[in-house]
């Protein structure tokens, strides 16, 4: 259903990570920087996975996490990175239906949202940076770059053609700027405009255009429930579950605004303390551009023309990455895969086709 859309996407701004007094002190640096991962700096287990049980239906990329995933396909391995965050898939992309005759697609569930590993319920220390530490080894950045790397080693492949969409876009960039020699080729669909903080274009506020879009009767209410969401003094006040509510309840609101079609197929349980982490990773000023300049591999950044990312937050990845190219699709928006499948599947299609 739309309600379980939790569209934060590639819009989200730094006011998430604003706080009053140290929090905001200590929310304004991020606790990830390209390199952590490759060095293997704030992970809570080495970058090597454990031996896969047998016939398991799950991936264990730690101790105790697992990631629940399912394929399609056959042919060379591609990952498929969800957005959200914390929004996986339930069914594969119809953009990639015509593909799967060469090409096999994963997708999984990030560690913390739909029915992977959930590894905190809540805290009851009271020494928030603590929290933040462990919220972030936990769940952050670096673990989600980390469980990419292991996935890799998991499938046996070299290299990885990556397909990231929206939050999943951002990520998989960072995971290209970490292991460059890992990476064949990446698919980028509207990918998180989340790159440098603060951002450049006031475009970029989705709450403030998902408040303009309201019904001026219901603006109000959505000021009220900001307010609490954004109220980061009292995040490690809540649970997982209040924080998988929260999510759920913005989404209800992007879905009423955000020309969204209706056949969308739904997604997985949103995450809870798994979305916190990511805001709380990368601070609330950081800039990514320069360790993408490196990634000297094709890539290819797909953007829909309704969607309410603003065309130049998706064109920033095409214009830094020094081997990409950029592809509008006309009558989409933030999924043109489900919107215009064939014309995605096009793009797709001729752009693997091409990879060597």
């Amino acid at each position: 259903m739309k309600r379980k859309i939790l569209l934060i996407i590639g819009t989200i701004v730094l006011a998430l990570v604003v706080a009053a007094g140290g929090f905001w002190y200590m929310s304004t640096q991020p606790l990830y920087k390209p390199g952590m991962v490759r060095e293997s700096k704030n992970l809570s287990a080495p970058l090597a996975p454990p031996e896969q049980p047998a016939n398991s239906r799950t991936w264990l990329v730690e101790p105790g996490i697992e990631l629940n995933h399912f394929a399609v396909g056959e042919g060379r391995n591609v990952l498929v990175i969800h957005g959200g965050p914390g929004l996986p898939f339930l069914q594969p992309m119809s953009g990639l239906d015509a593909l799967t005759g060469n090409f096999r697609f994963h997708y999984y569930d990030q560690r913390g949202s739909g029915e992977s590993t959930r590894p905190i319920d809540g805290f009851d220390s009271p020494n928030i940076y603590e929290n933040m530490q462990t919220l972030d080894r936990s769940l952050g950045l670096g673990a989600q770059i980390a469980d990419i790397e292991r996935i890799r080693q998991i499938l046996g492949d070299d290299k990885l053609i990556l397909i990231g969409h929206s939050w999943g876009g951002f990520l998989a960039s960072l995971y290209a700027a970490e292991f460059p020699e890992h990476v064949e080729a990446l698919i980028l669909i509207s990918p998180a405009n989340t790159l440098v903080m603060p951002q450049p274009d006031e475009e970029s506020d989705l709450f403030a255009s998902v408040r303009e879009k309201l019904p001026e009767a219901q603006q109000a209410e959505f000021d009220e429930f900001m307010q609490e969401y954004m109220d980061f003094n009292a995040l490690f006040q809540k649970s997982e579950a209040d924080l998988v509510a929260m999510n759920e309840q913005f989404g209800n609101y992007y879905a009423q605004v955000a020309d969204i079609p209706a056949e969308m197929p739904p997604q997985g349980k949103s995450g809870g303390w798994m979305v916190w982490a990511q805001y709380l990773s990368m601070g609330q000023r950081h800039d990514y551009r320069s360790a993408l300049k490196n990634v000297n591999v094709p890539v290819l950044v797909v953007h829909g023309t309704n969607d309410l990312q603003s065309e130049s937050a998706s064109r920033m990845y095409a214009e830094i990455f020094p081997n990409a190219e950029f592809v509008v699709i006309e009558n989409a928006g933030h999924f043109s895969f489900e919107e215009q499948p064939d014309a995605f599947a096009e793009v797709a299609g001729d752009f693997l086709s091409a990879l060597k």
